[in-house]
């Protein structure tokens, strides 16, 4: 079950993206930290998944590190997306102004949850020195850098193409709704099909509430308009050439949407990245299984402290 936690003093902090649409911004811990931890959240949800994971980090280090949560363009409270504006690259770019705003000096932790994992990778790509200068741990739960290469489902393959091509057919339909959110009644109709896609064998009710509000709060133009780049990005290669941060990379394997392979091809591409499988687990380990998820943080926050306090002593 998962480990009670209590959520701490939370700031939200003015922000905007690079092209003014207002982004919603929290933080916790002091702004001038040795270390600012960044948790970006996956697709159509916000950045309350993290909760449990920001109580772990001030729990056990305090004022050492502050802690940023933020909701993607088209996401809970910030500003909608456009059409053209509906991509991993943007969102990418989006990391990087906020850093420049948010958290403009000193060593990062990234920690990404599925499109939130993907978003750093396009980082990464897309700004290599800013990443070689400022990032100084990466932690990747339930993601991938392969776009949809290895999500079936947890369906047999000729289901899994029916589905994949019922979705993407969808996604071109939300994508043209502009800024609407899902309506409340659709949101009840889906529920059970929320907790099978996204959860394993184990969830509580209000962990399965969480999700779905998430998703309610999402726009329609970004569900849909985020499908294509989600499905299409592959970033090995980035990975691949990211040197010796420390990284940790979990994934359950009852994941119907990121399954093992996933993160074992990032473990490949990234040889740092500690691997941890978490069976009976879905895709929300956060919530699932927030402990082992808790653990992994600290360990590469701890490992980028210490490399921190080495460099400064």
């Amino acid at each position: 079950m998962p480990s009670a936690v209590t959520e701490p003093t939370v700031t939200v902090v003015p922000a905007e993206f690079s092209d003014g649409v207002p982004a919603h911004v929290e933080s916790i811990g002091p702004p001038d930290a040795p270390l600012t931890v960044v948790l970006l959240h996956g697709w159509t949800l916000d950045g309350r998944i993290w909760h449990r994971q920001r109580a772990a980090l001030r729990e056990a280090l305090g004022d050492r590190v502050r802690t940023v949560t933020y909701d993607a363009r088209g996401h809970g409270r910030s500003g909608s997306a456009s059409l053209s504006s509906a991509t991993l690259a943007q969102l990418g770019d989006d990391l990087a102004a906020l850093l420049e705003r948010v958290a403009p000096t000193g060593p990062v932790v990234l920690a990404g949850h599925s499109m939130g994992g993907m978003t750093i990778m396009e980082y990464a790509h897309r700004h290599p020195e800013a990443f070689a200068d400022r990032i100084a741990g990466l932690l990747f739960v339930s993601t991938t850098a392969e776009g949809h290469t290895h999500t079936a489902y947890g369906l047999p393959a000729v289901l899994a193409r029916l589905v994949r091509l019922a979705e993407t057919a969808g996604a071109e339909v939300l994508s043209r709704c502009g800024s609407c959110r899902p309506p409340h009644l659709l949101m009840q109709a889906l529920r059970p099909s929320l907790r099978w896609l996204l959860f394993g064998a184990d969830c509580t009710d209000d962990d399965v509430r969480l999700a779905g509000s998430a998703v309610s709060r999402a726009r329609m133009c970004a569900i849909g308009g985020l499908r294509p780049s989600i499905g299409a990005q592959h970033r090995l290669d980035t990975l691949a050439a990211l040197g010796d941060v420390p990284a940790a990379a979990l994934v359950g394997d009852l994941d119907r949407l990121t399954p093992p392979p996933c993160a074992e091809s990032i473990a490949d591409a990234l040889p740092t990245t500690e691997l941890t499988l978490c069976p009976g687990a879905g895709h929300m380990l956060m919530l699932e299984r927030p402990d082992e998820v808790n653990t992994a943080l600290l360990t590469v926050t701890t490992r980028a402290l210490r490399s921190r306090l080495a460099l400064t002593a």
